[in-house]
């Protein structure tokens, strides 16, 4: 039998708010998805179409995140690569070995090889990019709901102007990460 591998992703390290997510899919050879391509480099419609496709034709895929308490106590590196472990263990079945975007391997249950641009060299890595990047826009347009005046559903976290000027006008929320310079300066001041 052929081995099967997964392609491993994450986003949402950079922002001030909100989890990391992580992504790992096993593409169906005989099923493939075409257009696959780093997540950031696809408009939002074609993530979302793209994302659709990946989940029907995929042997497996599984999200795995880490919370904002988390990245507060561990840092965000060890937390996106607890996230990403967690998205593996989720497989079924779990792979025979995993591509993961990036310079640093999390501990895996299986062999892993990590791949500085992965995500717009490994389709399956592309995938899993595509995966974790739609799933965490969709959360964090939902917590713009939730803390109206933040504008989550337009920087989704990210340190943009508006963004630290509504934490400064209205506060730190307990999605927001206090390790993080931007944050813990304000709960300073």
């Amino acid at each position: 039998m052929p081995e099967t591998i997964c392609g491993v992703d994450e986003v949402g390290r950079g922002p001030l708010a909100g989890p990391v997510v992580a992504a790992a899919v096993i593409l169906d050879p005989h099923n493939p998805v075409g257009g696959l391509d780093d997540s950031k480099k696809l408009s939002e419609k074609c993530r979302e179409q793209l994302y659709e496709e990946i989940r029907e034709k995929a042997l497996a895929w599984c999200v795995g995140r880490a919370e904002v308490a988390e990245i507060d106590a561990i840092n965000i590196l060890q937390a996106s690569l607890l996230a990403m472990r967690r998205a593996v263990e989720g497989l079924s079945p779990l792979p025979d070995h995993a591509l993961v975007d990036g310079n640093r391997l999390p501990r895996l249950p299986c062999a892993a090889t990590a791949i500085v641009g992965g995500d717009a060299s490994e389709t399956c890595i592309s995938a899993a990019s595509i995966i974790a990047k739609v799933t965490r826009d969709r959360e964090m347009i939902k917590l713009d709901a939730v803390y109206p005046g933040y504008g989550f559903a337009r920087h989704k976290g990210y340190p943009t102007k508006m963004h630290l000027e509504a934490m400064r006008q209205q506060g730190v929320t307990e999605i927001h990460r206090r390790s993080f310079a931007p944050v813990r300066r304000l709960l300073q001041e």
